[in-house]
């Protein structure tokens, strides 16, 4: 079929031409870049912590009539109050393992220092999340570790709430050790904290941080845990659980510590969580976010094949004549149909060269603007072929109607 006929076409119905493509050429340029976000998006929520998720629930709760000081005599008694509520979680029905600590992954309870590689160093090489827990806590949270040893009981220091100091050893996380180290062993490796040394005695696969700030990079797994047992006016305990007795052993929680003292305030809604829970609190906005450019783009996807078939039905109408013609001259019905598929082909295409450069230019104005990854090219891709199908699917319903007209309809029109 010549394009010449259709060319003069286009050329007598230029603001509608002009008009579809450049929504087609938006709708390329935000859904392609929509679609790339959700993509992150999902990556981010689906991300491992290195935890046994599954098993998993915390209990968060605050002293009552326990004031908080970092004296001696103050931390002794809480530790001692901290002590008799592990050792009664231990001793519940179902449970494997409980530890106390300061925070754990997507617990949106944040600790974080600046390490650096010598005292007088000014600018950290990178900046942790620290975790604070006993010798139990890395067994509890199921934690791999793969290089070094673990903390022992020796090892563990009670310290107030308030108490900045540094314990002799620290186990890091392997992204923070080859950030710190690259290529090198980090076991056995000095680390400072406010000029304040540490020795690193193990290395864990992988440890998420408790706030997730950044968007997938290896900073949220820039992590370290110290062997503190933290005595202030709250406390938090990690219990770790048998296959299938999570949800046994959080329903007694409360009352088994309760039990052993009732100078505490544990939140009916938040004092008892499981991990899932967390998580799901965690990346509430990522899948808030994703939802939403979902939408829009279904939106977007809706409004461009609307006008689509708005603006083929309109031009169906206004060449009935030349259509019935065409049937009279010996046009078949599939001439008629190909007829308006090529013209539709024509103008989407042209709309997607130009959606194409908008893509891009958007892709980079949001990794300037908010930090975001580079687009890769398949997107951009498969979003000219989604675009491209979509208009003639578009088309296809008028085309049709429009391959359906009488030759009779030349002689009506005389």
């Amino acid at each position: 079929m010549s394009t010449h006929p259709i060319l003069a076409a286009l050329r007598r119905h230029k603001a509608g031409v002009v008009l579809i493509a450049l929504q087609i050429a938006l709708t390329l340029a935000i859904v392609c870049n929509a679609i790339f976000i959700i993509g992150q998006r999902i990556d981010r929520v689906n991300r491992p912590t290195g935890i046994d998720e599954a098993n998993l629930f915390v209990v968060s709760q605050q002293w009552v009539g326990t004031q908080e000081s970092d004296g001696p005599g103050a931390i002794e008694k809480i530790d001692s109050l901290v002590r008799a509520d592990i050792d009664t979680l231990r001793r519940m029905p179902g449970v494997e393992s409980v530890a106390p600590a300061n925070s754990m992954p997507l617990l949106n309870s944040s600790h974080t220092n600046g390490i650096t590689l010598t005292p007088e160093q000014k600018t950290p090489t990178l900046t942790a999340t620290i975790f604070e827990g006993d010798d139990k806590l890395i067994n509890t949270l199921g934690v791999q570790l793969t290089a070094g040893r673990a903390f022992t009981a020796a090892d563990v220091q009670p310290q107030g709430f308030h108490n900045d100091n540094v314990t002799p050893s620290v186990i890091v996380s392997q992204a923070a050790a080859e950030k710190l180290f690259p290529g090198q062993s980090a076991i056995g490796k000095m680390i400072y904290s406010d000029g304040k040394g540490t020795t690193i005695i193990g290395v864990v696969k992988l440890l998420e941080s408790s706030m997730v700030n950044t968007f997938g990079e290896n900073s949220d797994y820039y992590t370290i845990i110290e062997p503190v047992r933290v005595d202030g006016d709250t406390s938090r305990y990690v219990v770790k659980t048998r296959q299938g007795q999570q949800a046994a052993a959080m329903a007694a929680a409360r009352d088994a510590l309760f039990a052993v003292n009732p100078q505490r305030v544990i939140d009916a809604d938040r004092g008892v969580r499981s991990f899932a829970e967390i998580r799901h609190d965690a990346y509430r906005s990522d899948r808030g976010m994703a939802i939403l450019m979902a939408v829009v783009c279904l939106i977007m996807l809706c409004v461009t094949a609307a006008g689509i078939v708005g603006l083929t039905s309109f031009w169906v109408g206004q060449r009935h004549r030349q259509i019935g013609v065409r049937r009279a001259l010996g046009a078949r019905k599939i001439d008629i149909l190909h007829y308006f598929q090529i013209e539709n082909l024509m103008i989407a295409g042209g709309g997607v060269v130009v959606g194409v450069v908008l893509a891009v230019g958007l892709n980079l104005w949001l990794m300037s603007q908010y930090e975001m990854p580079r687009m890769p090219v398949m997107y951009v891709l498969i979003g000219m072929v989604a675009l491209l199908a979509l208009g003639q699917a578009a088309v296809f319903v008028p085309a049709r109607r429009a391959s359906r007209v009488s030759p009779i309809e030349a002689t009506r029109a005389v």
